[in-house]
């Protein structure tokens, strides 16, 4: 499996509140997280910090004879933990009250991936010329539209598109999303905080992430379309290829060469 990852302050916030991890090798697995932080006085910045480093170590259980259903508890049990951890730390501290952050989580094999989710970081799969949304946003606009209230359109720019409805950290116990999905060889799979999702269509990140390149290049134009958008939030790109090496990507005398 191949993997790369960046994330950017962007071209307004002063800090940059995201982050993320990847392991290549973690028990037989390859495990990706990406977590959006929440909250003044830097207070974001430590709640994902905590949250990539919390369920990481929790993580360390995994072991690849795991059946699906185990699979999916430990990761479910680690985010769950983390949330605990996190809530615990800003209880004791007035200054860090209320803070929180989303997290997605993928534990990747070369058949399917297990994914806990909670808040608007997203997950989708790359498959072909498809690109799916695996994961379910707890905002405020989703809300909305699942309702009727407001069309998807509005959603990308309703004033409160930001405010999410579940986050890491925010209450003592927190429902965590868990996904299943299977996937092939080619498959890609992208992780993202909404610093990008919020700015880049996905027609636009399908057609990026399915380019001939290879992945560190798919992730710096992601997050170059995202700051062309206006950058206005931190951004976070991780991407899981589900190949045993780098397609040749394309050069500009390999272009030269097929437009002879």
């Amino acid at each position: 499996m191949l993997t790369a990852y960046r994330t950017d302050a962007g071209l307004v916030r002063l800090i940059n509140e995201d982050r993320a991890a990847v392991r290549d090798e973690w028990n037989g697995f390859t495990l990706a997280i990406v977590a959006d932080g929440m909250g003044g006085h830097q207070a974001g910045e430590i709640a994902s910090t905590m949250a990539i480093e919390l369920v990481e170590t929790e993580m360390r259980t995994v072991r690849a004879e795991m059946t699906l259903e185990e699979r999916q508890e430990t990761v479910r049990r680690a985010i769950a933990i983390a949330n605990e951890e996190v809530y615990e730390f800003a209880s004791k501290q007035p200054r860090y009250q209320g803070m929180g952050t989303t997290v997605v989580t993928a534990l990747a094999s070369q058949n399917e991936v297990v994914i806990g989710h909670i808040g608007d970081s997203r997950a989708y799969l790359v498959s072909g010329e498809s690109i799916r949304q695996l994961t379910e946003d707890h905002s405020l606009v989703n809300e909305l539209v699942k309702s009727g209230q407001i069309t998807s359109e509005e959603a990308n720019v309703h004033p409160l598109r930001n405010v999410v409805t579940r986050a890491l950290g925010t209450d003592k116990q927190v429902e965590i999303d868990i996904i299943r999905c299977e996937w092939r060889e080619g498959d890609i799979l992208l992780l993202c905080s909404d610093g990008l999702s919020g700015l880049v269509e996905e027609s636009e990140m399908r057609d990026i992430i399915a380019a001939v390149h290879d992945l560190p290049w798919k992730v710096d134009r992601l997050i170059a379309r995202a700051l062309e958008e206006g950058g206005g939030d931190n951004i976070t790109v991780v991407l899981l290829a589900n190949v045993a090496r780098d397609p040749k990507p394309v050069t500009d005398e390999a272009e030269r060469r097929d437009g002879a």
